[in-house]
């Protein structure tokens, strides 16, 4: 089943879908596996490694994909956005901080400028910097953000482009995981969806089995924002955002004691890497959002869009079904 939107026109993809260039998580395999089932995958460029990028545009082959990265990371190696636009990318996603310094060269390079926010202030800055989309991330998602809601801030959003910029797109993220979410995305306004925590849990991801095991052990009730994984990986996140992760033993121990993290830094961040590497779920984090209570199984990336689309449309098929005027 198909849904139309203006984003699959302006994408020239089949579903309303982009997913999200999760760090770490989102390599070439899950990029390329998302695009070949209609909508657009992207490759996490994460905190910026010229090697492994290198590596997972090769793992994607010829498909069409893109390339996100963290913006106040990627300040720090311009570079890396020339190596992703080489690729000829089919859009470069930014987030966590102003796009202003990279637009002009995405642009000029043909590929499409994504610029996820999570305020409205923000939200207007993408569009003064002349974002072709603005992605309005709630924070029921996973990873890093903010504290607004998916279901405030799309609409509020939508109606700031509709009155500045009306032919800017919107996707709605945050706490998406199956049809449901993106039916209610495309009923708040939005053009489309970021699907992270979801992709996440799929074959392609890079993502180890224990992690795994460890998201699909839990509900969104298990879930909790914090900073103090970015303390003990010794990030420099801005202090606006905290990251959405599963509660587990690392959390218990150090959050809301973030001085006395701070104090033994460099031991907890050497455990951290040792236990990260090791896919430990307890030691390390694993990043998803509230949308962990609607997984339950581990599945190709193109059963999941597949599944989520048929969900959506029948659902607003339904929904417009049952309303009768009086």
């Amino acid at each position: 089943m198909l849904l139309s939107t203006r984003l699959t026109d302006t994408l020239g993809i089949r579903h309303p879908i982009i997913s999200a260039p999760m760090a770490f998580a989102a390599g070439g395999k899950l990029a390329a596996a998302v695009s070949t089932a209609g909508a657009l995958g992207l490759i996490g460029g994460g905190y910026g490694d010229a090697g492994w990028l290198q590596a997972e545009w090769k793992n994607a082959g010829n498909a069409p994909v893109g390339c996100g990265f963290i913006t106040w990371a990627l300040k720090k190696q311009p570079h890396l956005l020339d190596l992703a636009l080489d690729h000829n990318p089919r859009a470069i996603f930014l987030s966590f901080g102003d796009p202003a310094a990279f637009a002009a060269s995405i642009k000029s390079r043909g590929a499409k400028l994504i610029c996820q926010v999570q305020t409205r202030r923000d939200a207007e800055r993408a569009i003064d910097c002349g974002a072709d989309i603005v992605v309005a991330q709630g924070s029921e998602a996973g990873g890093h953000g903010e504290s607004r809601g998916t279901l405030t801030l799309v609409p509020e959003v939508a109606d700031l482009i509709a009155a500045k910029s009306p032919s800017t797109l919107l996707c709605a993220a945050g706490g998406i995981a199956d049809g449901r979410g993106l039916a209610a995305a495309l009923a708040l306004g939005a053009d489309g969806v970021l699907v992270g925590s979801r992709l996440w849990a799929s074959h392609e991801a890079n993502v180890g089995p224990r992690m795994h095991a460890a998201a699909l052990a839990v509900t969104g009730d298990e879930t909790i924002r914090s900073q103090v994984m970015d303390l003990a990986r010794k990030l420099d996140w801005p202090q606006r955002y905290t990251a959405r992760v599963i509660r587990n033993a690392f959390i218990v121990k150090w959050h809301g004691r973030e001085a006395a993290l701070a104090e033994v830094a460099d031991d907890e961040a050497a455990k951290y890497r040792k236990a990260w590497g090791e896919g430990d779920p307890e030691g390390s984090n694993t990043f998803v959002g509230e949308g962990v209570g609607l997984i339950h199984g581990i599945e190709p990336a193109a059963a999941i869009i597949a599944r989520m689309v048929d969900e959506a449309a029948g659902r607003l098929g339904a929904a417009s079904r049952s309303v009768r005027p009086e």
